[in-house]
């Protein structure tokens, strides 16, 4: 059974806030075995999107991406993402968009409803922590992604799986 839901972040926990994403999938992986039915949702992190992750996305009815982010005026920003061609697809660090085009690519149909929560990033150094403004920042995005966790099961994904 495939979880209707998916919730993969990336980022590299060595990096400062880099490794805002994965903490906020391991956050949101304790809340969600909590407060949502078992098997409603999965949690996925990774250091960088990769093309293999397209079959991750096989079996969803929504996903959501997480990332840290440069260049944000509020603590996170939330917005939708469609299948997109780029220019160039190595087999390394792919955008959500370039991720959803080749699950079309592969699946030969539309992928699921997929969002991104990009987190306010500022610190990026190898060997730093993400400070206090940081760990507020998370905060912040952890309460709109599990905000986007229960609209999720409101709106009709199947709350005891779906078959892959």
């Amino acid at each position: 059974m495939t979880a209707p839901l998916l919730v993969l972040g990336w980022g590299n926990p060595s990096r400062g806030d880099d490794a805002l994403g994965p903490m906020l999938v391991d956050a949101l992986a304790a809340y969600a075995g909590r407060a949502l039915p078992a098997g409603s949702v999965e949690c996925l992190s990774d250091y960088q999107l990769q093309i293999e992750h397209a079959l991750d996305l096989v079996g969803r009815e929504r996903v959501l991406f997480v990332d840290a982010a440069r260049g944000l005026d509020a603590a996170c920003q939330m917005r939708r993402v469609e299948p997109q061609r780029e220019r160039q697809i190595t087999t390394h660090a792919l955008s959500p968009e370039a991720l959803l085009q080749v699950f079309v690519d592969l699946q030969r149909r539309a992928p699921p409803v997929c969002d991104v929560l990009a987190i306010r990033g500022r610190r990026w150094e190898l060997g730093e922590q993400p400070d206090a403004q940081a760990e507020a920042d998370l905060e912040q995005a952890l309460v709109r992604a599990r905000g986007w966790l229960h609209d999720a099961v409101a709106c009709g994904a199947h709350t005891e799986g779906v078959n892959a």
